[in-house]
């Protein structure tokens, strides 16, 4: 409807609809689905409103500069060590973790940006809790229709709408955010529809980046990394089948496809593919049903509701311990407001013990 009213062409409509469903199990004809869009464009980029940019380095290279900027205050930082439990104390309160490998780490603060689930469900015992708190966790929508495939290519994809330049250099439209399988609203709401009933998208929508046409060492000389941000893809298949190597391969060779019909000869330039179902980017990376925003960003989950009613300012049910991920207000993306708000009441908190 905001769509409608504002603009007249489709294939706008339809591509400025992909970032209202971004990672989300919802058809752009879903209410609420408006907050997803204005939830991309809210922030800015160097005084540009609403801009998007590349992480020199890949996106590795942003934990990296995070990590040298705690470790300057005086922060230490264990990486590969699995938390096993929360530690509390007499009172119920958090005093630090206990690591896998049963190391314990005391502290008078615990703050946690893994997902609500894990946080609260699996790092703390349920007896801790009120039943109504986790009843609500329990509950929380973490539906994932994204599946994340990365390719190696040995030359830049040339599109029929706009060929490659003879000396194979990137053009401008290389270097920005291209949507695929968007002409027309109507095509998203089908291929949600497929997946809302157990089925991979017959005609996915493809978000296509290409990162090393910005960033030439991410990659040989000639040689390109191609990120596909593609839905929809549900985390369990019809019949109750699983993602196996079949499957992902399956779905996968039908982004291909579409791809190539854009670009011919983009399948013979690829060199090597990782396929990242739901399943996999909740066993890989922690996301509960591989919901990138660790829970979806629907109306009945945001603000005083995230993760829980009473339990949107950071604090838990847990005296000490605080949520800082992408559960916690306002939500997922690459923008850190979470973990900035939560450092402040911890701080806020840590004046008083």
């Amino acid at each position: 409807q905001i769509l409608d009213h504002w603009f007249e062409s489709e294939p706008l409509k339809a591509t400025l609809a992909t970032d209202a469903v971004i990672g989300a199990m919802a058809s752009p004809h879903t209410p609420g689905s408006g907050y997803v869009l204005l939830h991309h464009v809210m922030g800015e980029l160097e005084g540009r409103r609403g801009a998007w940019g590349y992480v020199a380095g890949g996106m590795g290279a942003l934990s990296q500069a995070i990590a040298q900027a705690a470790t300057a205050r005086g922060a230490h930082i264990f990486a590969e060590k699995a938390v096993c439990h929360v530690l509390l104390g007499r009172d119920g309160e958090a005093q630090g973790v206990a690591l896998q490998d049963g190391t314990e780490v005391r502290s008078k603060l615990v703050l946690s940006n893994a997902a609500p689930q894990i946080t609260f469900l699996e790092l703390i015992p349920q007896d801790q809790l009120p039943k109504d708190f986790v009843q609500r966790i329990r509950q929380v929508d973490t539906r994932s229709p994204v599946t994340k495939i990365n390719v190696a290519v040995d030359r830049l994809p040339s599109f029929l709408a706009a060929p490659n330049a003879r000396d194979g250099q990137p053009l401008p439209h290389h270097q920005c955010s291209i949507h695929l399988n968007c002409e027309d609203t109507q095509l998203l709401h089908q291929a949600f529809t497929e997946a809302a009933h157990g089925h991979p998208s017959s005609r996915p929508m493809i978000e296509l980046c290409i990162p090393s046409a910005l960033d030439p060492g991410l990659a040989p000389p000639g040689c390109h990394v191609v990120s596909l941000f593609t839905q929809y893809t549900p985390s369990m298949l019809a019949g109750g089948r699983s993602w196996d190597e079949q499957a992902r391969n399956a779905y996968a060779d039908t982004v291909f496809d579409c791809i190539e019909d854009y670009a011919p000869g983009f399948k013979a330039s690829v060199i090597g593919r990782d396929i990242l179902t739901p399943p996999e980017l909740e066993r890989i990376f922690g996301l509960p049903g591989g919901n990138i925003f660790h829970g979806g960003m629907s109306l009945d989950q945001l603000y005083f509701a995230r993760p829980a009613p009473s339990y949107s300012g950071y604090r838990s049910p847990i005296p000490g311990l605080y949520l800082c991920g992408s559960g916690a207000h306002p939500g997922g993306g690459v923008m850190g407001a979470a973990g900035r708000n939560a450092a402040q009441v911890a701080i806020e908190d840590f004046r008083h013990l």
